[in-house]
C-alpha cells in the first residue's frame, strides 16, 4: 500500500459527448461511400461484398467464428429506361427533399454524382430532417388492429 499511498488517487466518471446529428452524418457518408465501391464494380460488371463474421458449428459441434463474404445492395436499380437512385439510412429510404424517394439519370455513369451530391448535401446538413424521420423508431403495435 506504501506504493499506492504515493499517487494522487481520485473516482472519475468519464464523459464522453457524441452529437448524435454529427454521428448519423458521418454513418451516412460512410454508406454513400460504400455505394460507389458498389457502382464500381457493377459498371465492372461484378458483385461488391463485404467480409462478416458469422458465427457457426463446426464438424464437431462446437461454436467458431468465420468468415464470410456479403453482397452489398445496391441503392440503385434500373426501371422505366433510365436508373432511379435512392439514399437509405439503415433498410429505410430517406425522402430526399421531404417528398421524393429517389433521383431518377438517364444512364448508369451519372450515378456517381448523385452519390456525391448525396454525401455533400449530407454533410451540409441538408438531410438531417430525413436522417431523423428515418431513425424514429415506430411504435410495435402499429400495424395491429384494434378489431381482434
Amino acid at each position: 500500500m506504501a506504493t499506492l499511498a504515493k499517487l494522487a488517487l481520485r473516482n472519475v466518471h468519464r464523459q464522453v459527448h457524441v452529437d448524435p446529428i454529427t454521428s448519423r452524418r458521418e454513418n451516412l457518408v460512410r454508406a454513400i461511400h460504400l455505394q460507389k465501391q458498389v457502382l464500381a464494380a457493377h459498371l465492372k460488371g461484378e458483385t461488391y461484398t463485404v467480409e462478416r463474421r458469422k458465427r457457426v458449428r463446426n464438424t464437431e459441434g462446437e461454436h467458431v467464428w468465420e468468415n464470410t463474404q456479403k453482397p452489398v445492395r445496391a441503392w440503385f436499380f434500373k426501371q422505366d429506361d433510365g436508373w432511379y437512385v435512392q439514399c437509405r439510412y439503415g433498410a429505410r429510404v430517406l425522402l430526399v427533399d421531404g417528398k421524393h424517394n429517389s433521383v431518377f439519370v438517364p444512364k448508369l455513369d451519372q450515378v456517381a454524382g448523385v452519390l456525391d451530391a448525396f454525401a455533400s448535401a449530407t454533410k451540409a446538413g441538408e438531410l438531417d430532417s430525413a436522417i431523423a424521420q428515418a431513425s424514429k423508431r415506430k411504435p410495435k403495435d402499429a400495424g395491429k388492429t384494434n378489431e381482434q
